[in-house]
């Protein structure tokens, strides 16, 4: 049975944000050293972004990165897949965006830096973060938590507006 052990979220919000996402779930493949797990793909309305933001498409991925690699370094992999599909430094907190690749977690390590926080601090606080995480690994638990995806996502008490497309 393989073990996957990093979970990477993803979203769009600019574009054709099903067709980005389905496109980045694919470049993810290379950065594992197994076959990705997938989520489904969903529908959210934006969280703590600009008014009239338009909707996201969201969706996780669960993989093995090549023994080589440390969070910082594959940290350095998602920004680099993230600038290949248009992402820019962003101007405005939260702004609509092609693409956005969030580590979630990394095995069971943590980081608190200026340029890595793991796992990722608003995670179990995200329906549309924890409603396809739960799809595919409903049994996790983040590192810091104490129940799993599946028990978060039932108790959450959120006005987020989270649909599987």
């Amino acid at each position: 049975m393989i073990r996957f052990h990093t979970f990477v979220a993803l979203g769009s919000n600019l574009g054709d944000p099903p067709a980005q996402v389905r496109h980045a779930m694919d470049r993810l493949e290379a950065l594992s050293s197994e076959p990705i797990l997938r989520s489904s793909l969903w529908r959210s309305t934006p969280v703590d972004c600009p008014a009239g933001s338009p909707l996201f498409v969201n969706a996780v991925v669960a993989l093995l990165p090549h023994r080589h690699e440390t969070p910082e370094s594959f940290l350095d992999h998602l920004q680099a897949v993230e600038n290949q599909f248009g992402r820019r430094p962003r101007t405005i907190l939260n702004e609509p965006r092609p693409l956005d690749l969030d580590l979630i977690a990394f095995a069971r390590e943590t980081r608190f830096t200026l340029r890595l926080t793991l796992p990722h601090p608003r995670a179990h606080q995200r329906r549309f973060v924890l409603a396809p995480l739960s799809e595919i690994a409903p049994d996790f638990v983040l590192p810091g938590q104490t129940q799993p995806v599946c028990r978060l996502l039932e108790e959450m008490v959120s006005r987020e507006v989270v649909t599987r497309l």
